[in-house]
């Protein structure tokens, strides 16, 4: 994957990870407005690599009476208004084969969900939109696994793939993130770490997934002292109100420390790996 060919992408000679960060989903406009506005100014502060992200739909609640959406154009409309009023890129994920050609039409990267990594027609579809294509990491799945899904997207004739790691299951109601793994998947593509998924505590008793985010910082600087490509989280002004993963968000008045403080980890690993 190129980082220069996703439009509007900016601050990528900075040798800064990439960050790949917003709300879960697009509750409305006003929201997602003003989280998209903070870290824009906090990205171009820090000369951080900054894609826009937002679910215009949840297709995998837990409970029938889940918030799923405000409606997919209407959700999506926002995501592209974003990204036209603050010339970043945007980000979505999909969860079946029209979602791809539709959602392609408003946004500038594709994601696919962990659960859906192993679905062949999705990614082929995802690919052939010509976006650049984030494949989460399935919970159940091996790091070396990973590598056919990189290769239904390329085989597609589409490079302009990543891969997000998001932890993998431990037992039934908490995910651990092997870092091992990083540097393996690293061979297939670009690869992400996702600090906040990775702290779910799924499968609760109420049918509302539960989080550790507290840990978020921890998680982070794992990550940057491995290498990773890209940080993704998910953030909100106040998480005890976000209609879905409210549980494992960092608040958004918390984002400017901690990427102050990975910014200058990164500058310090750059270094380390210097020849």
């Amino acid at each position: 994957m190129d980082l220069n060919l996703i439009p509007q992408i900016k601050h990528t000679q900075s040798g800064n990870f990439f960050l790949i960060a917003g709300p879960c989903a697009i509750e409305g406009e006003e929201m997602a407005m003003r989280i998209a506005e903070e870290i824009r100014t906090i990205t171009d502060r820090l000369q951080i690599p900054f894609i826009f992200k937002g679910s215009f739909k949840k297709a995998n609640r837990s409970r029938l009476d889940s918030f799923t959406g405000i409606g997919d154009e209407k959700a999506l409309k926002i995501l592209e208004k974003v990204g036209r009023e603050f010339q970043v890129p945007t980000l979505t994920d999909i969860h079946k084969e029209s979602d791809a050609e539709l959602a392609a039409q408003y946004v500038d990267v594709l994601q696919i969900p962990a659960f859906l990594a192993r679905q062949t027609d999705l990614l082929v579809a995802a690919a052939k939109t010509g976006k650049t294509i984030g494949i989460k990491k399935g919970q159940f799945m091996s790091p070396s696994a990973m590598k056919h899904a990189v290769n239904k997207v390329l085989q597609s004739a589409n490079k302009q793939v990543f891969i997000t790691e998001r932890g993998t299951m431990y037992g039934y109601q908490d995910m651990l993130v092997d870092f091992r793994g990083i540097p393996e998947m690293q061979h297939y593509a670009p690869t992400v770490l996702d600090i906040t998924h990775s702290l779910q505590q799924p499968n609760q008793q109420s049918g509302v997934t539960g989080g550790k985010p507290e840990l978020i910082e921890t998680i982070a600087r794992a990550g940057i002292a491995v290498g990773v490509d890209g940080i993704f989280l998910e953030t909100h002004f106040d998480p005890s109100i976000a209609k879905s993963d409210g549980a494992n968000m960092l608040k958004l008045n918390h984002l400017d420390t901690l990427l102050v403080k990975l910014t200058k980890l990164r500058k310090l690993v750059n270094e380390i790996d210097k020849p």
